[in-house]
């Protein structure tokens, strides 16, 4: 059957994430025979029920009349409002719900679909658009650009520039960067976790109109921080940015509505006009009462508290991740200021972030993600995601101590 499908297909790699929940699967008997059941630290997602404002919303929104009709790739009018009032709210920031707000099926949907629109796709290498991309960064962001026909040029996130780097620098290292369409951002980071200053956002707002490049902002994580004076920024709030970027919001991270798959893109509206052009050719908008409770909770008293305590809860889990790992060894790593993630250097004996991660998942039931799966500025570091209890904390670091998981 294979020849069947489009060679973009066949080049995609599986997500690391689900590539890693089906082994776990598959050992977690033997595991958890041994005292050693499975621990994660791999899915980037909160854990704790939504707030229940919002569940309580979706329920009363399920019996409203129409509720249960189609609706529109755009978003009702009440959710692309809420938004506007919501990036005015948090960000500063003015938008036209008319004409700058489209709803998602989730942020990753929203990027991929967006990334099919700018890209012209072929098959020939040296044809192809060129998409600049975060590197270590989200492991779709190269699979998203290879499947829609185009190419993705990693941009080194180092820590000696603080995770922000001299974008000219690296447009000089493209052999033609005539073919480049966009460049992509993610602020904060995932997988580490790193946050811009304006002064460097102003930097890449400058660099995107000096090549004509369009600016894609992924803010999955904006709400996702631990101290006040240190909000991460939208992209949209730098002037002249609306110009040529376009954000991309969640309801995933901040709210833990994972499964509900809702989310927003807002910016450009010539940008948003295009995407929906695609967009109503490929569903027909999300589900109305989904719609309706994300739209109550986004101006809400309780979805800002509901933030606040979560962010607290994180902030306490780093801080227990950070006094093991240095029990263990661990001296030098960047300590984020936002985001639940870690990003950690491998014990210098291992010589892949796979060999380390499979051991520790192996001997200790200690699901972590190996480095390379963000980049290949990713090998010889690994990703652990924060949002397990303090009890589960405790015990990851008693056996990685009592299997000898120390750095060294």
């Amino acid at each position: 059957m294979q020849e069947f499908f489009n060679d973009y297909v066949q080049s995609l790699e599986t997500y690391i994430m689900f590539r890693i929940k089906e082994t776990v699967a598959k050992i977690t008997p033997e595991l958890t025979a041994k005292g050693r059941a499975p621990i994660s630290l791999a899915m980037g997602a909160p854990v704790k029920n939504p707030p229940k404002f919002v569940i309580d919303a979706m329920k009363s929104a399920l019996d409203e009349s129409g509720v249960h009709t189609y609706s529109s790739p755009k978003g009702e009018v009440c959710f692309r409002e809420s938004v506007a009032l919501r990036m005015k709210n948090r960000f500063g920031v003015e938008l036209d719900p008319a004409t700058e707000v489209f709803s998602l099926l989730g942020s990753k949907e929203g990027l991929a679909n967006f990334i099919r629109v700018i890209i012209n796709p072929t098959t020939k290498d040296e044809d192809k658009d060129i998409i600049m991309v975060p590197d270590p960064g989200y492991a779709s962001y190269k699979e998203m650009v290879k499947v829609s026909g185009g190419k993705a040029f990693p941009v080194p996130l180092k820590s000696e520039d603080n995770y922000m780097p001299d974008l000219e620098k690296v447009f000089a290292g493209i052999d033609k960067p005539q073919k480049v369409k966009a460049l992509l951002i993610n602020y904060p980071n995932n997988p580490l976790g790193a946050t811009a200053t304006r002064e460097y956002l102003e930097l890449v707002v400058a660099f995107c109109k000096k090549h004509n490049i369009l600016l894609i902002s992924d803010a999955a994580y904006a709400d996702m921080y631990f101290k006040e004076d240190l909000k991460p920024l939208s992209i949209l709030e730098i002037e002249g940015a609306k110009d040529i970027a376009v954000e991309f919001h969640s309801f995933s991270k901040p709210y833990a509505m994972t499964g509900w798959r809702l989310g927003w893109i807002c910016g450009n509206k010539d940008a948003v006009k295009m995407f929906g052009k695609l967009k109503s050719t490929l569903d027909s908008g999300i589900f109305k009462a989904v719609q309706k409770a994300g739209a109550a909770v986004l101006n809400s008293k309780e979805g800002d508290e509901y933030i606040k305590l979560a962010n607290e809860d994180f902030k306490k889990n780093q801080e227990l991740f950070v006094e093991g790992l240095k029990e263990l060894g661990w001296s030098e790593f960047n300590i984020p200021d936002a985001t639940f993630y870690l990003w950690l250097p491998i014990p210098p004996r291992y010589k892949t972030s796979v060999e380390f991660t499979d051991d520790l998942m192996h001997k200790s039931g200690i699901v972590a993600v190996p480095g390379n799966a963000f980049g290949e500025y990713g090998e010889g570091f690994f990703r652990v995601s924060i949002v397990c209890t303090s009890e589960q904390i405790k015990e990851l670091f008693r056996r990685m101590k009592e299997d000898g998981f120390l750095y060294q």
